[in-house]
């Protein structure tokens, strides 16, 4: 390696490491589907969404079916290229544990 490995704070926390994953892997999706999905509170997907969204890795939409709100969430052009560094850098990780480098 050419210097010391970064990985993204905002994305490497296992909460939002899932949502980016599946979000990546989907292209869109929403609140009830993360909640099933993850097994998390209303709270916790708010607050971790919520830092995503400020650090412009995804965005999200609000909008009414029926008279319900439905919340979708996408990544945003940099939270995709954020994520394809993020996972460049784990595998060159795995790479350099491969090789004995580690």
């Amino acid at each position: 390696m050419s210097g010391p490995l970064k990985l993204d704070e905002v994305i490497h926390q296992s909460t939002r490491l899932a949502i980016m994953s599946h979000l990546a892997a989907v292209g869109e999706t929403d609140f009830l589907t993360v909640k099933r999905l993850l097994g998390l509170s209303d709270g916790n997907i708010s607050v971790h969404t919520g830092l995503l969204e400020k650090s412009g890795y995804i965005e999200t939409e609000k909008s009414f079916v029926g008279k319900k709100t439905r919340t979708t969430y996408r990544l945003t052009p940099a939270g995709r290229r954020a994520f394809r560094q993020y996972v460049a850098a784990l595998e060159t990780v795995l790479k350099g544990s491969a090789d004995g480098g580690g």
